[in-house]
C-alpha cells in the first residue's frame, strides 16, 4: 500500500522539517506515470493537521528510488531547505542502508570504490573499476550482519551519493539486491519493489544545529522480519 495523507508514517516533525518513512513504491516527486508523489501527500498531511487554508511550502531535500523504502526528509521552510541542501552537498550527513542480497559478498566487511557511468536512456548506472569519461567516483562501506537460508543482509554506509549507487556497486561484486531485475537479480518481487531500505539518517538540525538521528522501521514482510531478528 502506498502512502497517503492518512497513513503517512512520520518519523520526525517540527516547524522546520518533516521526516517520513517512505513506503516501497512511493514516488518522491511527480513523473510521467502521473501517480500522486509524496511531496503532494506530505503537503496534504500538513494542510490537514495544521488547518492551513493556503498553499503549503515543502522542499524536497533528497530522493530515494521508487522501489526503495526508508528515511526521507522534506523542508518546511525555504531557510531550512537551503541549509539542508548545503548540509547534504557538503556530506555532513550519514546515510545508512540495509540491503537484502543474493550470494555472499567477497568479504564480511569492505569498502567498495567504483566509477559509475549513468545511461539516462536506460535509467541505469554501470560500475567500472577504473575512471572513464563521464564517470563519477562512488564509495560505500558495507558489512554483513545477517545470514539467512537464501539471502544475506548487508548494512551500508554511503560516502558518496550517486545515481543507483548501492544497486550498481552491489551488483558489481555479485550481490544483486532481492527483486532488482535491472541490476541482475533473477526475479522481481511481487510488488515490483526491491529489498533496499534507507535505515538511518544522521543530520544537523537546520536551525538548532543539533544532531538528529532518525531510524526507519523496515517494511513488514517475512524476509525483513527475519532480518530484524538478527539485530
Amino acid at each position: 500500500m502506498r502512502s497517503n495523507s492518512e497513513n503517512l508514517e512520520v518519523l520526525y516533525e517540527d516547524n522546520h522539517l518533516i521526516v517520513i518513512n517512505k513506503k516501497p513504491g512511493d514516488i518522491v516527486q511527480g513523473d510521467k506515470t502521473g501517480d500522486l508523489p509524496l511531496s503532494e501527500v506530505v503537503k496534504q498531511y500538513i494542510a490537514r493537521k495544521y488547518e492551513k487554508p493556503g498553499a503549503v511550502f515543502l522542499g524536497v531535500v533528497h530522493r530515494l528510488d521508487r522501489p526503495t523504502s526508508g528515511v526521507l526528509v522534506f523542508a518546511r521552510t525555504s531557510k531550512a531547505l537551503a541549509r539542508l541542501n548545503a548540509s547534504f552537498a557538503q556530506r555532513e550527513t550519514e546515510k545508512v542502508y540495509w540491503a537484502i542480497v543474493k550470494n555472499n559478498p567477497p568479504h564480511e566487511a569492505d569498502c567498495l570504490v567504483h566509477y559509475l557511468r549513468r545511461n539516462a536512456k536506460q535509467n541505469k548506472s554501470y560500475a567500472y573499476n577504473k575512471q572513464l569519461p563521464d564517470s563519477k567516483k562512488a564509495i560505500l562501506h558495507y558489512h554483513l550482519f545477517c545470514t539467512l537460508k537464501s539471502y544475506r543482509a548487508l548494512e551500508i554506509v554511503l560516502e558518496t551519493g550517486r545515481h543507483h549507487q548501492i544497486r550498481a556497486q552491489l551488483a558489481a561484486i555479485g550481490c544483486p539486491i532481492k527483486g532488482d531485475l535491472k541490476y541482475g537479480f533473477d526475479r522481481s518481487n511481487e510488488d515490483g519493489c526491491i529489498h533496499l531500505h534507507a535505515r538511518k539518517l544522521t543530520l544537523l538540525h537546520p536551525v538548532k544545529q543539533t544532531p538528529i538521528e532518525i531510524i526507519a522501521p523496515t517494511p513488514r514482510d517475512v524476509i525483513w522480519d527475519r532480518v530484524n531478528e538478527c539485530r
